[in-house]
């Protein structure tokens, strides 16, 4: 096996500063059905007024970055995007739009990064989350715009999410100490059948809390109790509190010896246990009870009991390394195979291009709208939405998010960039009914164009204000009050 890359735990100070998520840079694809990405390197023409403001000249219009994450279980990334786009353009037809849907190793990480580099899907039926046979699939990467490697023509990206996600677990039937990642594993053993010899998973969007046990069983790894004996396969969270010893004697000889690389593209800030581990966080809106979320609690106290004989280290640490938690402890499962732990910003550089270069100018836009499924106290913590906000921030420009649902702890975003958000229901709905595709898109479209007439509403205040002024210094110039000429 492959010698085991364990990142460094996080430590107290990184983790006071949750806000932060330096190291998880957000990345955005643009998706095959993109229009052409305009030219911003000349700064729009101005033309000063008589009152001496300087308005844009038409027909030039708002330049404005539409950097949508998914609407999970409803709208992809480039299809939210759209809608957006076209809310905004009902309202400022002369709008400039550039659209970058964004992706993090969730739903759409696969899609983002084939289309992005010119690659294949693959089309699997593996075992869901609960058990039952579900058509998921992997990606093949192509070498389009690429400077590519042999290794690297033969690199395949799963989303753990096609096998084990949310969106495949019907709201009634959602139990993190039942549901598994063992078709994650089947996946793996697919793309190496395909030829892949680097295996890239995308962690996010999971319906499961196992500590990746299903897809360590899927792979070959046997899962002991104190007695010796096995434990069941796919069982779940709830299963893992018996383990006592993790055997890779069994793992696919393809992994084992190296000859397949696995790597996880993964949010830095998620750890295994403590008070921030990821099933005090995360179990819940993945259904789980408050009893269950102490059993869950437990279980990855055992897992990283488990783990820690293998990699040598101690409990402790091993549940406090990054990203140890992505994906209901799946990290720390695939580092027990020999896999690498990496930030997103660290995957998403080979493919994609990084979202710091869109603002490396001041005046590179005007304007950003970006939005997500549910805005709250989660999304600070290294969500897309929230690393647009804060590389936007940096060069004064506004962002406004459109949210399916505004969550608790929601203005925890106005301290990283989010100068307003929006909540796109308006009107009584269930949650249903909201997230039907054809009404969510109507929704989103109607929500951005009403967002855009609350921006055009602000942007003449702001003129008005800015003329009185201008007006008023002109007034005590001409009667000698003044003490700044006015020319």
């Amino acid at each position: 096996m492959s010698q085991i890359d364990i990142p460094s735990p996080v430590t107290d100070e990184a983790d006071s500063h949750d806000e932060s998520c330096q190291d998880d840079h957000s990345h955005s694809s643009a998706g095959e059905d993109c229009p052409d990405t305009p030219n911003f390197a000349e700064p729009i023409p101005l033309q000063q007024t008589d009152m001496g403001i300087l308005r844009l000249q038409e027909p030039d219009g708002l330049k404005i970055l539409v950097a949508p994450a998914a609407y999970k279980g409803c709208l992809q990334p480039d299809t939210a995007a759209d809608c957006i786009s076209a809310g905004i353009l009902s309202v400022v037809p002369d709008a400039r739009i550039r659209k970058l849907p964004l992706i993090d190793g969730g739903e759409g990480f696969t899609r983002g990064v084939v289309a992005a580099t010119g690659g294949s899907i693959h089309q699997v039926v593996v075992p869901g989350p609960l058990n039952e046979p579900v058509h998921a699939f992997f990606g093949m990467i192509g070498h389009s715009n690429m400077q590519t490697s042999p290794i690297e023509r033969k690199t395949a990206i799963i989303e753990m999410s096609a096998a084990a996600g949310l969106s495949l677990v019907p709201v009634e039937r959602r139990n993190p100490c039942m549901t598994t990642t063992y078709g994650v594993g089947s996946l793996v053993l697919a793309a190496m059948e395909a030829g892949a010899q680097r295996i890239i998973i995308g962690c996010g969007d999971s319906a499961t809390c196992d500590g990746g046990a299903g897809m360590l069983q899927a792979l070959g790894v046997v899962l002991l109790d104190q007695e010796g004996r096995s434990l069941p396969i796919a069982q779940g969270g709830e299963s893992i509190l018996r383990l006592h010893r993790v055997d890779t004697t069994g793992l696919d000889t393809r992994i084992a010896d190296g000859s397949v690389q696995i790597e996880a593209a993964v949010n830095w800030k998620n750890v295994l246990t403590g008070p921030k581990g990821q099933a005090r966080i995360y179990s819940e809106q993945k259904g789980a009870t408050p009893a269950q979320i102490e059993l869950l609690s437990s279980a990855m106290d055992a897992l990283a009991f488990a783990a820690a004989g293998r990699l040598q280290s101690t409990p402790e640490t091993v549940g406090q390394i990054p990203g140890s938690g992505a994906s209901g402890g799946m990290g720390t499962a695939l580092l027990l195979m020999g896999g690498r732990l990496r930030a997103r910003c660290d995957v998403m550089d080979e493919f994609l291009p990084p979202l710091d270069t869109l603002f490396e100018t001041a005046d590179s836009f005007d304007l950003v709208i970006t939005a997500e499924g549910g805005l709250d106290y989660q999304t600070p913590r290294g969500k897309m939405p929230a690393e647009v906000a804060r590389r936007a921030s940096s060069r004064n420009i506004p962002v406004v998010a459109i949210a399916g649902t505004i969550g608790n702890g929601a203005a925890d975003n106005l301290s990283v960039g989010i100068k307003a958000y929006a909540c796109m229901l308006q009107g009584p709905s269930t949650l249903a009914e909201a997230m039907v595709p054809a009404r969510a898109r109507q929704l989103l479209e109607e929500s951005a164009a009403s967002v855009m007439r609350t921006v055009l509403v602000g942007m003449q205040m702001a003129e008005t204000q800015s003329t009185r002024a201008v007006k008023n210094k002109h007034e005590m110039d001409v009667t000698g009050l003044g003490v700044v000429r006015y020319l």
